[in-house]
């Protein structure tokens, strides 16, 4: 419950047609086995009390008070329970039958939902036997007590205010409005779905789709609980297909034909904070919808769920190259763009031997590709100096060749040692004034060249140097287009490595793979003994891995340091101990914080995925704001 953790489930018992007492006694034993287990909510399926295929059973009285009478006890064994149950049971209301979802908590019942849409067609006659659900706010008497009876029926949590569950069943959800949309807008952030959909070749396929789309199209937990062992054959096979979406991503998903449960954890205040930056989503209590208070503890949610660890990349290779292939074309197209609107005769970039640069160069050579112009219109310029190592600038020079760039190598040792002496500056002194040196006149060369060549600087920074302001202001924080500036720095190696496995010359797949396997450093400090990278950046600023999760889950999502903290624990276990993982993230908001003020004014790049820091764009922050609220909150861990 804490960190907006709701502990949910969706189960298939199994039952016997008609017979209400054994379906009661494998509702109750599923549900204790869903206590036990620390569920908070369980979703039950349609008509599950008798079986969603009696039939014309449904007009014996014997029928329903056995229903009535199995209910009651499924009531009243959930008394003690901390945990809020929907079943799936026939009730009569004002002289009519209705297909009903009744919540259940703590020995009462809070609310009747009855289903809206009856499906008449095909194999379905549901108009035979059950009443639709009715327009406006009724009481029905059940059990002795007046509870709420309608459509528009919000439980909302007292001790959790994000906490907001409702209910539709079965075929509301297929029909063209479902009550669903009106229960998210008005509040709901977790919906059940009582169901009994049969099986047929294809549907399985098309109910995920279903479901897992209106979870994201209302920015919600769906959880769908369907009917399965026990139910008729004589004309259709029920599979028990279960299902537990949350904005559009897929949580748990049932075997078919199995019963049983299963179980995740849905984050209502991610969705509710991802409610509240939607502008589209507008929402409010509405005509005909009620709120019903309840109670439940607030413990600590065992977390079953996925949290990926590097939510840039995912985990199917055959998934990370498609999305390397998409990023790739966007870059492209997008500096394709800006090349024809320019008319830019050549295009100028610096090229270290590292990644960032040789993703940009790569984006420059599809770009002239969709333009039809040779790669000679770009400019790769080298430059060298104090902590360049043979192997980068091996690299980078065989990479241009076979690329077919243009290559200058300008040595700028002799211009830097210049500027120091001009500024008074020790060159012994490898303070950040030796390193910044560097990067300032790297890029006053790039921006000289471009203007000498009719040319344009393209820039190599990616996200994750921009998030921790890992970059020399007027240095090469500037160019005259990012095309880097939303990749972030886990995604950039793979791109590299996906282009590397698409070039039909094993040299160029040679070289990129040595890139690949470079450590990233910005080689401002001297080599070490042996000539190798003396300054790597993870042992710097930490790994990126790290803070690209950090920036996911903390920038994207909104989440609070010390939720941030608890996934990454989580989602690094056995990889990062807890002293790693809260070093790294006090300097992440330190970092982030403090460093604002080179994100405001980034040159323009075209935004690739969910996260971009552009002040133009998805993130718009003032660069004097503190952090000190951030950083007290992980002090207190």
């Amino acid at each position: 419950m804490k960190d907006g953790f709701i502990k949910v489930a969706a189960g298939t018992p199994d039952i016997k047609v008609a017979d209400c007492d054994y379906n009661c006694a494998r509702i109750t034993a599923l549900t204790d086995k869903a206590h036990s287990r620390g569920v908070k909510i369980l979703v039950l399926p349609e008509l599950c009390v008798t079986g969603y295929t009696c039939q014309d059973l449904f007009f014996q009285q014997t029928l329903l008070d056995g229903a009535l009478d199995s209910l009651e006890k499924i009531v009243k064994h959930s008394a003690g329970l901390d945990m809020l149950i929907t079943v799936g049971c026939p009730l009569k209301f004002r002289g009519e039958l209705y297909n009903c979802a009744v919540v259940i908590k703590d020995g009462k019942v809070l609310g009747v939902v009855p289903k809206k849409f009856l499906p008449n067609y095909n194999e379905f006659y549901e108009k035979r036997h059950f009443t639709a659900a009715p327009d406006g706010e009724y009481d029905i008497e059940i059990f002795g007590e007046k509870v709420p009876f309608g459509l528009g029926l919000l439980f909302e949590c007292r001790q959790i205010p994000e906490l907001v569950f409702a209910a539709e069943v079965c075929e509301d959800l297929w029909a063209a409005e479902p009550p669903s949309i009106s229960l998210a807008l008005g509040g709901a952030t977790i919906i059940a779905n009582l169901s009994a959909s049969n099986e047929t070749i294809g549907k399985a396929a098309y109910r995920r789709e279903l479901v897992n789309s209106q979870s994201a199209r209302l920015l919600c937990g769906y959880v769908f609980a369907s009917a399965g062992s026990g139910e008729s054959t004589q004309d259709l096979v029920f599979s028990g297909h279960d299902i537990i979406a949350e904005n559009g991503v897929i949580l748990a998903e049932s075997r078919l034909y199995s019963t049983g449960l299963i179980i995740s954890e849905t984050d209502v205040m991610r969705l509710a904070g991802e409610r509240r930056k939607n502008t589209s989503f507008t929402g409010g209590l509405r005509p005909g919808m009620r709120r019903i208070p309840f109670d439940i503890s607030v413990t600590e949610t065992q977390l079953t769920r996925t949290v990926v660890r590097t939510p840039f990349v995912p985990y199917s290779s055959t998934e990370t190259d498609k999305r390397c292939e998409d990023i790739l074309a966007m870059q492209a197209h997008g500096l394709e763009k800006r090349i024809r609107h320019t008319n830019t005769k050549t295009l100028v970039i610096g090229i270290s031997g590292g990644l960032d640069s040789t993703l940009a160069l790569l984006v420059c050579v599809e770009a002239m590709k969709l333009l039809g112009r040779p790669a000679s219109d770009i400019l790769a310029v080298t430059m060298p100096c104090f902590g360049t190592t043979k192997r980068t600038r091996t690299n980078a020079e065989r990479l241009c060749g076979l690329l077919g760039t243009q290559l200058r190598v300008i040595d700028i040792a002799a211009s830097v040692k210049q500027h120091f002496r001009d500024i008074g500056h020790d060159e012994n002194n490898h303070n950040v004034v030796y390193e910044n040196g560097q990067a300032r006149e790297r890029t006053k060369i790039l921006m000289d060249l471009a203007n000498a060549e009719n040319g344009m600087v393209v820039g190599t920074g990616d996200l994750s140097e921009l998030a921790l302001g890992w970059a020399t202001y007027n240095g090469d924080h500037i160019s005259m287009y990012g095309v880097n500036a939303s990749v972030p720095k886990t995604l950039v190696r793979h791109i590299v490595k996906y282009y590397a496995g698409t070039v039909e010359n094993p040299e160029l797949s040679e070289v990129l793979m040595s890139i690949f396997d470079t450590p990233v450093s910005p080689e401002l400090l001297p080599a070490d003994e042996n000539g190798d990278i003396a300054q790597i950046t993870e042992d710097l600023v930490g790994p990126y891995e790290l803070h690209d999760f950090f920036l996911y889950n903390g920038i994207r999502w909104g989440f609070s340091p010390k939720k941030v903290f608890r996934l990454a624990q989580y989602a690094f276990a056995g990889s990062y101990d807890r002293e790693t993982i809260l070093k790294w993230l006090r300097t992440f908001y330190r970092r982030f914080f403090s460093q604002q003020f080179k994100r405001s004014c980034l040159p323009d790049g075209v935004k690739v995925g969910s996260v971009t820091l552009s002040p133009r764009g998805d993130w718009r922050m003032p660069s004097d704001a503190c952090a000190a609220l951030w950083l007290r909150e992980l002090e207190e861990l």
